[in-house]
């Protein structure tokens, strides 16, 4: 399939009368999931240039920032896939090269494909996986297969999260609204705002009533109002639905966008707010977004971290790969014209959405 060049990266595409999808061919992230009759594309776009990972240096660009972090901020874009870890590296792993939500993210694809259907394939060398993605148009429906192979001899404790980060003009302060079959949730235990984040640090709390620092509650459903905020939650999915899913819904727009996927694969849902509060390279004070990460893990952190805490409300906070085994997930995005929000959402595996 024909390679193109998309915010000056190189890129492949995938359509349907209703839906445009673009693919980095570095880092392999889903850029753009366009709603072509609004001309609206839900995912986040960040505000710095971006530029493909195999041209990154950390020794000679500091213009994302000088840590872990930098070499996937220079190439960041919209949906980004955190295998086998989901955040930071531990100290000795970023000393060998482990970035920030692993190699998954900054890794070359080779992608094959056609009009309708794009397959992409990366051997991730750190951890010793391979990884198959296959994307296909199904109307508004985009529907994702992905399997990952343990080349290893050994059983291997994975994160593994589908990192969907929202941005504007979709996500508007005080406007955009989510939902999502949430039930057991939990701040973040440690303050990343610098004191900027208005959520109490730590606190256990039900979707979708988030405990303020300084008394009452936040309502998750609605982006925040504020001009500065950030934090970060995390919200168990109703264990006794098989699929769980967010949808956001922008009222400006009147679009509906979203993820379905099943609940057993992915049991946590993260919600990552940044509202204009970090202020370092490339953020700049100037960055907007809002992440519904779904995925293996509840909080994003080293692996030494991840395999520690083991669980969190009794649900396993990582999932194992066998050796020499794959492991298969599906799930879909689909974005539709839409009067309101609805609060229930079901996949049936094709090509059809229901919601009420």
């Amino acid at each position: 399939m024909p390679e193109i060049t998309y915010r000056g990266r190189r890129a492949f595409q995938i359509a349907s009368p209703q839906v445009e999808v673009t693919v980095l061919a570095e880092g392999g992230h889903i850029a753009s999931i366009l709603h072509k009759p609004s001309a609206t594309n839900p995912l986040w776009t960040p505000p710095w240039p971006s530029m493909e990972p195999s041209m990154f240096d950390r020794a000679k660009t500091t213009a994302y920032g000088h840590d872990a972090e930098s070499k996937l901020l220079a190439g960041i874009m919209g949906h980004n896939l955190c295998l086998d870890v989901f955040g930071g590296p531990g100290k000795e792993e970023e000393a060998a090269g482990v970035t920030v939500h692993g190699e998954a993210s900054v890794a070359r694809y080779s992608i094959t494909g056609g009009a309708g259907s794009l397959h992409m394939h990366a051997e991730l060398k750190q951890p010793g996986l391979l990884l198959d993605r296959h994307i296909e148009m199904r109307g508004d429906v985009v529907a994702v297969t992905e399997t990952v192979e343990n080349l290893s001899s050994t059983d291997r404790p994975i994160a593994w999260t589908q990192h969907v980060t929202l941005g504007p003009p979709f996500l508007e302060r005080g406007k955009t609204q989510f939902r999502a079959p949430g039930t057991r949730s939990k701040v973040i235990e440690f303050d990343f705002t610098e004191g900027k984040g208005l959520q109490k640090t730590g606190a256990d709390f039900d979707w979708p009533h988030c405990p303020r620092k300084d008394g009452g509650s936040i309502d998750l459903r609605v982006y925040p109002a504020a001009e500065v905020s950030a934090g970060y939650t995390t919200h168990l999915m109703d264990p006794h639905r098989e699929q769980a899913f967010f949808v956001a819904w922008s009222p400006a727009a009147r679009l509906l966008f979203g993820y379905v996927w099943n609940r057993s694969d992915f049991p946590w849902l993260g919600r990552w707010e940044e509202n204009h509060s970090r202020t370092n390279p490339p953020w700049n004070g100037n960055t907007m977004t809002c992440g519904m990460e779904f995925g293996a893990s509840p909080m994003p952190e080293t692996r030494r971290s991840m395999i520690e805490r083991g669980s969190l409300f009794g649900v396993p906070g990582y999932r194992w790969l066998t050796a020499r085994s794959k492991a298969t997930v599906q799930y879909c995005a689909f974005a539709r014209a839409a009067t309101a929000i609805p609060q229930n959402v079901v996949w049936d595996g094709g090509g059809s959405i229901t919601y009420a």
